[in-house]
């Protein structure tokens, strides 16, 4: 996802790699100006708001915002004295966070005395995104965790036939699917619901979240479990996927154009990091 997650160029299961005779260090940090006014929000206050905003892309981790102190407000940091260290970067200390009557433990941090060649985070605090309200750019709330820019989704139609099996059952069959690509992830299709015998899919509870896609919804298939999907309600920059399903195919038989397709690496989900991961109750409406 991006450009250090899931299979992105810098992260550990790159699908790709990078042309050159030298070896490459074991570990690879990329670091950038964001170039986006960007904001967060704690106990109903503005406690940040910066357009010089650093955003850090570690491999195997979502991208992490580091905002300068000048643009963070008075009075929100609290030193806590306690300090850890990061393995590229060093000395990282901690901070609680503090707004009218409400203050968070281990809320912030920042990299003390980073090495020369990351300069560009020294003065910077990063705010744990679960222990705030929200973040924002503009006047749009970011779910999940920062925007990695080198994200990407691709919609494509074709006439391409795609048919689900499950045993000698055809759940589904169309020969008008949609193709989704997705950074970091292997192509997910996915079947208009009129070409789809929907009284095979089961609704079943728990409900996932994607920062870039929104809200899905899954289906067992017989013994099947979770084999399909799909996002009633998608964001708009995707509504093209809205009410369709996608399926498995490890969990049930899908064959395009005749040919059986097999989980590939970078379709199973990779979970999420503790300081910024993601739940459904985050998508819903406030």
């Amino acid at each position: 996802m991006g450009l250090s997650w899931q299979q992105g160029p810098l992260s550990a299961g790159a699908v790709g790699h990078f042309l050159t005779a030298d070896p490459l260090p074991e570990r690879l940090l990329f670091a950038e100006r964001l170039r986006r006014r960007m904001r967060v929000r704690f106990d109903s206050a503005w406690i940040a708001d910066s357009e010089n905003v650093v955003l850090l892309h570690e491999p195997g981790r979502y991208p992490v915002a580091y905002f300068p102190h000048e643009d963070i407000g008075e009075r929100v940091l609290v030193a806590g004295g306690k300090v850890t260290r990061h393995k590229d970067l060093g000395e990282t200390a901690w901070y609680a966070v503090r707004a009218g009557d409400r203050t968070t433990e281990r809320a912030a941090w920042e990299f003390t005395a980073p090495p020369d060649h990351a300069a560009e985070l020294r003065g910077r605090i990063a705010f744990a995104w679960r222990a705030m309200d929200a973040f924002y750019e503009e006047d749009e709330r970011i779910l999940g965790h920062a925007a990695d820019p080198y994200h990407r989704i691709d919609i494509r139609s074709t006439s391409r036939t795609l048919e689900v099996r499950l045993g000698d059952t055809v759940i589904a069959r169309s020969e008008r699917p949609l193709v989704l690509y997705e950074s970091g992830f292997a192509p997910r299709w996915y079947v208009p619901r009129a070409d789809i015998d929907e009284s095979r899919l089961r609704p079943v509870e728990g409900r996932t979240f994607c920062p870039y896609k929104g809200l899905c919804d899954y289906y067992d298939i017989g013994a099947a479990r979770r084999a399909a999907w799909a996002h009633r309600d998608p964001y708009r920059e995707v509504d093209r996927i809205g009410g369709l399903v996608s399926f498995e195919p490890d969990e049930v038989e899908v064959r395009l154009d005749g040919t059986r397709l097999r989980l590939e690496p970078g379709q199973n989900v990779v979970p999420h990091g503790v300081d910024r991961g993601l739940d459904a109750d985050e998508a819903e409406p406030s």
